[in-house]
């Protein structure tokens, strides 16, 4: 759902700005190493800071004249530093998220990686009890065995895992 969650935030900023969020970030990198002659300030160019404005006041004879003038956009200054900022976050979540997803998606599909995992939280436990507990359980029992050792003491894991391969194994015997 986070992954999905990002995919449809950078969506909805991209149509948000007409098409130009997706690739800003990358255009805000890139505006640095060109030629001071062949730059385009991309942050400028999504929030531009100066900009003409046309006043009516009054005159000194009552009647409203129109002043034209440059206005300066302070917010727009605030808005491009937040929104690149948001894209960089979008990206490093994009790719955190990412490797997350690919790592579960190897503890579902390789039955193999499960013993090793569970190994890698808990070096006390023996390769025959981590390889007999993943080999004899489903990938919903393998899980709760997961999530119970990563919130107990090792030690006393350890002596669970073993009574249960013990009676798993004991279970299949008969």
């Amino acid at each position: 759902m986070c992954f999905v969650n990002i995919i449809v935030q950078m969506y909805a900023m991209n149509k948000f700005f007409d098409g130009e969020f997706i690739n800003y970030g990358l255009r805000v990198l890139t505006y640095s190493e060109q030629a001071q002659e062949d730059r385009v300030d991309p942050m400028v160019y999504v929030f531009p800071r100066v900009t003409k404005c046309t006043f009516h006041k009054y005159g000194a004879s009552g009647s409203i004249q129109t002043h034209d003038s440059l206005c300066i956009l302070p917010l727009n200054i605030v808005n491009e530093k937040t929104y690149i900022f948001i894209w960089f976050w979008f990206v490093i979540l994009f790719v955190l998220v990412g490797l997350q997803v690919v790592y579960r998606l190897t503890l579902i599909f390789c039955p193999k990686v499960r013993p090793y995992v569970m190994r890698t939280k808990n070096r006390l436990l023996p390769h025959e009890i981590a390889d007999a507990l993943c080999r004899k359980t489903c990938l919903a029992d393998w899980w709760i065995l997961y999530m119970l050792e990563r919130n107990i003491d090792p030690l006393i894991y350890r002596d669970i895992a073993a009574e249960l391969a013990k009676k798993i194994e004991a279970k299949v015997h008969n």
